[in-house]
């Protein structure tokens, strides 16, 4: 069944003048600034709109915030005093990013119906155990949770219930039969499961367990198909064939892009660099002139490798801070002392050192507003203060820890001082892949053997 009924009035289409009310025009470099109960300067415009309910003027109010590990988001309010209607949503001001992102999530205890949900337009809703779905863009955006996506699954099923009655009867009987479904799955009589699929990979399902790797959640991160390109407004571009080989080893390529923080025109340079006793990677830079912010990116410049490799190292001495490490898109990362993973495409690929690895997983970790606002459960703010101060105590070397690479592609590594000679605290394993991780790679369709039969004969 869809809840393709369950469409939700936007903002109002009509707008007057702003409010009398001064409002003090933002920097450029500060219109979406990081949401904060603290910021009082960051205050909502009010304009003046016309009521869908009522037709008579009501008040909107939009607040451009950024929340961080999301995105920039648009937080639109909209109240009419005359009728009492009121409309809340939310829209992504940032960027599609490069893939979409599936979360299935197995609710088994009221605890769950707590997290928090970050649900673009673009986001596709399901519980396969209603054979129940809420189709992309039917629905506008919504920072709620996993009771709140249900319960706004209900108001639109019963919303056009009284005419379905009086035309339809039995189709009437069978939508409440449905809904009366729904309200048992908020109270978690049994468990089942919700996927949010979002091609555009700006959705979000909270971690309570955070810094530690959360069970009853998968993440997944996908290519999308053309369907879901056209479907976002994206165009894929046809790659284009060089009529000779260049060699860029020594040349250092630009091209220009658009800064991830302020989307500001910025430049991009490209390396291709050959790391000693591993391969070729293409290592990608920016900087912004406008808002300062840099980035750096690694890129495989090899093929995928026939086996998975696993690498863990034993952190033993201070000195292990400073060795090289490259870390691709599709490798995991986990510190088995710390009882904490991070998942594939977390972080991005990454070049340098053991050190700058461990403090961006505390950046990451401790700097998370979902797992330290106002909706934190007790006793998680002392559990990321714990994680934080063994971190610190194995960056220092007080604390020995396993650092444990996973990369089902085989395009990770870390530096082995010993070079070529075997390093006592280094195990590096490589391994056939599973189904799961080649589907993951997109290997499973790919077709590279006895793809030219039935081509015709070149001569």
């Amino acid at each position: 069944m869809s809840a393709g009924g369950a469409v939700e009035p936007g903002l109002p289409a009509a707008a007057a003048a702003p409010s009398p009310a001064p409002a003090r025009d933002p920097e450029p470099g500060h219109l979406f600034r990081p949401i904060s109960a603290e910021d009082e300067e960051q205050q909502p415009t009010e304009i003046e709109s016309l009521c869908m309910n009522c037709y008579r003027n009501g008040m909107t109010r939009l607040l451009l915030t950024k929340i961080p590990f999301f995105r920039e988001i648009i937080v639109s309010s909209f109240s009419c005093e005359h009728c009492g209607w009121n409309n809340t949503e939310i829209q992504s001001a940032g960027r599609i990013q490069d893939q979409g992102v599936r979360y299935t999530l197995t609710v088994r205890a009221q605890e769950d119906m707590d997290r928090e949900v970050v649900k673009t337009d673009s986001a596709t809703t399901r519980i396969p155990e209603l054979d129940f779905e809420i189709p992309a863009f039917s629905q506008k955006g919504a920072l709620t949770t996993v009771e709140g996506l249900i319960s706004r699954a209900i108001s639109g099923l019963e919303q056009d219930q009284p005419t379905r009655r009086a035309n339809e009867e039995a189709v009437a009987e069978r939508i409440d039969e449905f809904i009366a479904k729904l309200k048992e799955l908020k109270q978690v009589a049994s468990p089942f499961t919700l996927i949010i699929d979002d091609p555009s990979g700006n959705s979000f399902v909270e971690n309570p367990h955070a810094p530690r790797k959360d069970d009853a959640l998968v993440i997944t991160h996908y290519n999308r198909t053309l369907q879901q390109e056209e479907m976002l407004g994206l165009q894929a571009e046809a790659p284009e064939e060089k009529p000779e080989e260049e060699d860029i080893r020594n040349e250092v390529l630009q091209f220009n892009t658009n800064c991830p923080e302020c989307n500001a025109p910025a430049q991009t340079n490209m390396k291709l660099v050959q790391i000693p006793h591993f391969k070729e990677v293409i290592i990608m830079a920016t900087n912004c002139e406008n808002c300062g912010h840099r980035t750096n990116e690694v890129k495989s410049g090899g093929a995928v490798e026939p086996l998975g490799t696993r690498i863990t190292f034993h952190i033993t001495d201070p000195s292990d801070m400073t060795r090289d490490l490259l870390k691709s898109e599709t490798c995991r990362v986990e510190i088995p002392e710390l009882e904490f993973e991070l998942g594939m495409a977390v972080l991005g690929g990454k070049f340098t050192t053991l050190e700058g690895m461990l403090k961006d997983i505390r950046e990451l970790v401790t700097k998370n507003p979902f797992t330290l606002g106002d909706s934190s459960s007790p006793g998680q703010t002392e559990k990321l203060q714990e994680f934080s101060q063994k971190l610190d105590q194995i960056l220092e070397g007080i604390l020995k820890a396993h650092f444990i690479m996973d990369d089902p592609a085989g395009n990770s590594y870390l530096q082995n001082v010993y070079a070529p000679e075997d390093d006592p605290e280094m195990k590096v394993e490589h391994y056939k892949r599973t189904f799961d991780q080649n589907e993951e790679l997109g290997l499973n369709d790919m077709k590279t053997e006895g793809y030219e039969t039935g081509l015709p004969a070149q001569r």
